[in-house]
């Protein structure tokens, strides 16, 4: 215990707060850590490898993985530089195998080398079906489709996905969460939203129709407020999935970015919450949209942090990450935007919550707006450099020159 967190502990003691705990609490709280922030959303499929679907990684910074070996090879440098619990997300079009599957004859096989990985590694695993960067979504339209044999390929996609992860979940002794995302939508304002609707409706309780056991699988929809190529309607709404998820007990998503730029994602949460057992997160940082850059310890993740601590929400919400960014290191990008949520959770459990609810409860806003500008002068800092040494997580000018020999090591890719 070093001598600058033994004084903070003091402090925050002071102020009715248990930093002892509060570090003990982060340190349960696994961040599930995105496969496509290492490789630029291409994938590992020999049919397709191209992003889509209003999907674009910009940037051509040296050291894209090209392989799932250099991938996983970046993700261990990078849970070895963030403290606490690990998960990763992978995407269905991150197989690793010789073979040549399409999207709807892939098997749990094609996905066994992540598994027997993760296992070594001591973390968990999520999983995605891939709706985007395939010649069946070149419409832009998937299970919303008209033409019924595009549906039922991407059906069955999803059919196998929810096996595979259910698989997953199973091998790895822990839930994997098999979060649904499709991009489909209009380019200009259509005649017939609900037939649209009413088709992805149909077509998502085909996929979901066959039971499992939620010790192994837990299925989560997603929706977005628009994206490229569909700016004037997208399918999957927020008020589609809400209700989707509200009538057929599935995780309902929500993804920072997929909002318009003026929602506060964290003040959906206790409202949604009442409608929906279980969340899940997508955690990014949209500029002007959906852009998915590197989060930061901005106003928008600090309340994101808060809402989750002091609506009681960390054991119902699945916090994962999603953000891509070509222009800077990647595994920097990762390691950098994950210990940013990890802080944002940390200074939420260092707020001294129940003076500040009690204040509020008693219409005292004076007293709350006193304790909300005070409390962000405590020594949060002295309390995440100490949880980072007791991880064995370097701070600092050593992380720094930790990420900066990698960046150096991996620079021969191109």
């Amino acid at each position: 215990m070093s001598s600058g967190y033994d004084s903070a502990k003091q402090v925050f003691a002071d102020w009715g707060v248990d930093a002892e705990a509060a570090m003990a609490r982060l340190a349960e709280i696994p961040i599930s850590m995105h496969c496509w922030q290492g490789d630029d959303v291409v994938g590992f499929e020999a049919k397709t490898g191209t992003s889509g679907g209003g999907i674009q990684a910009t940037g051509n910074y040296p050291g894209r993985a090209r392989t799932p070996d250099e991938l996983r090879a970046d993700l261990e440098f990078a849970y070895a530089n963030i403290p606490g619990s690990h998960r990763l997300n992978l995407h269905a079009m991150y197989m690793d195998t010789d073979e040549q599957p399409d999207r709807d004859e892939i098997e749990y096989r094609h996905f066994a080398p992540w598994v027997d990985w993760a296992k070594g590694q001591g973390i968990g695993l999520d999983f995605n079906p891939t709706f985007f960067a395939h010649a069946n979504a070149d419409d832009n339209l998937t299970l919303a489709h008209p033409d019924k044999g595009i549906r039922d390929f991407w059906i069955e996609h999803g059919r196998r996905t929810r096996e595979i992860a259910a698989r997953m979940g199973a091998e790895m002794g822990s839930p994997c969460v098999n979060n649904i995302w499709v991009p489909d939508g209009y380019k200009d304002t259509p005649v017939d939203r609900m037939a649209a609707r009413r088709l992805l409706e149909a077509s998502l309780d085909r996929m979901l129709e066959d039971p499992f056991d939620k010790t192994t699988l837990l299925d989560a929809v997603e929706s977005k407020l628009f994206g490229i190529g569909v700016e004037a309607c997208t399918v999957g709404s927020h008020e589609f999935y809400l209700g989707y998820a509200i009538r057929n007990g599935t995780l309902l998503c929500l993804d920072m970015g997929h909002f318009h730029p003026t929602e506060n994602i964290a003040d959906k949460l206790s409202s949604v919450a009442l409608s929906v057992d279980e969340l899940l997160l997508h955690v990014s940082r949209p500029m002007r949209w959906d852009s998915d850059h590197v989060i930061l310890q901005s106003d928008d993740i600090l309340q994101m942090g808060q809402e989750l601590v002091f609506s009681g929400l960390l054991e119902r919400t699945h916090i994962g990450l999603d953000f891509f960014d070509a222009t800077i290191s990647r595994t920097a990008a990762w390691v950098i935007g994950t210990r940013n949520m990890q802080k944002a959770l940390l200074r939420a459990l260092l707020l001294p919550e129940a003076e500040l609810k009690a204040a509020e409860t008693a219409l005292d806003f004076s007293k709350r707006f006193i304790l909300s500008e005070e409390s962000k002068d405590l020594p949060f800092a002295a309390v995440w450099a100490e949880f980072c040494e007791r991880h064995d997580a370097p701070t600092g000018r050593a992380l720094m020159s930790a990420l900066d020999a990698y960046k150096a090591s991996v620079a021969p890719r191109g």
